[in-house]
């Protein structure tokens, strides 16, 4: 199965490639892409460079377009597309139907895959994606089990993708509208979930108090580290309970479960963290590599050394066991 890694820039990328990655995903500095946020992604320069050094190597390039176009402006995204196929990118990740439509239809040759941004979760919305568009792979979400991906990946005509390191991310991916509501841009369509601009904090009663828009997000008392106030991780009352509604402040580990993935069908591991510096992809790519490698205690060994930098220093398997409380 091939190891597929993140960049939020270009050092990280060089980071991810030197740790052998299979592939490295990346994006534009603009709406264009998922993790649009300032100091990250790319300009087409950056991006040819890191295209020329990850072919010396030997890796990949996957330049994702996960975002989803707005009427009026589609200029934008079919710019991007043309770029990273000017610079060489061996596949592009899609979330957009039209995009994945205009891709088709003016650039025959590139390889399309389907970000986990387009949703689909079923046979017959992929095999539609391979149809219609040709698409040549799949990035499924993290609401599925391994048994849903098993069944999936024997009726479907593509490879399959699934993530197995980094942020949860239970929303049902390309449908998140909580941010939107609370701060009026929109991860799925100007690529920015809980921007800094919208972020604060303050002090009340003695805990630290964290808000996004006009929104409480959470409250920490002394001692408690503060997470980032995203929606999906905020600390809510519903009914009689206080915590967690949605997403723990955790992260996904699911490498026990590599070699039942394998057998699932699986072709590709793909490890979140564009956000995350260069250090964490070196290590993170580094020791995932060396995992799956080996087997049995020593894999356990190198899998445990990563749990420092893992959110809240905790993992957890997330859907794919669906131990929903």
């Amino acid at each position: 199965m091939e190891l597929i890694c993140p960049a939020g820039t270009p050092a990280a990328f060089r980071e991810a490639v030197d740790a052998r990655a299979d592939a490295v995903y990346c994006g534009f500095a603009d709406e264009t892409n998922a993790r649009n946020f300032p100091g990250l992604n790319f300009s087409r320069e950056e991006l040819a460079r890191s295209i020329s050094y990850a072919r010396q190597k030997g890796v990949r390039t996957l330049v994702a377009l996960n975002t989803f176009m707005r009427a009026g402006s589609e200029t934008l995204w079919y710019k991007r597309a043309a770029d990273a196929v000017a610079v060489g990118a061996d596949a592009l990740i899609v979330a957009d139907f039209g995009l994945m439509a205009h891709v088709a239809e003016h650039h025959p040759e590139q390889r399309l895959h389907a970000s986990v941004q387009a949703s689909a979760s079923n046979v017959d919305a992929i095999n539609f994606l391979v149809t219609a568009f040709g698409v040549k792979r799949v990035v499924l979400p993290r609401t599925l089990t391994i048994a849903d991906i098993a069944r999936i990946a024997r009726k479907i005509d593509c490879e399959v993708e699934v993530f197995v390191f980094g942020g949860l991310r239970v929303m049902a991916e390309g449908r998140c509208s909580l941010s939107s509501y609370a701060t009026g841009k929109s991860p799925n369509m100007n690529g920015v979930c809980s921007p800094a601009t919208h972020v604060r904090y303050r002090e009340d009663r003695g805990e630290l108090v964290s808000e996004l828009g006009d929104y409480t997000i959470n409250r920490f008392p002394p001692g408690e580290a503060a997470g980032y106030p995203t929606l999906c991780k905020g600390r809510f009352e519903v009914a009689d309970s206080h915590g967690y509604a949605f997403e723990d402040p955790v992260s996904l580990d699911i490498m026990d479960h590599v070699d039942a993935l394998r057998e699932a069908g699986v072709s590709a591991l793909k490890v979140e963290g564009r956000q995350r510096g260069k250090a964490y992809v070196a290590e993170v790519v580094g020791t995932l590599r060396r995992a799956l490698a080996a087997q049995g205690a020593e894999r356990q060994a190198l899998l445990s050394r990563l749990r420092h930098l893992s959110e809240g220093q905790k993992t957890t398997s997330g859907a794919y066991e669906k131990r929903w409380r």
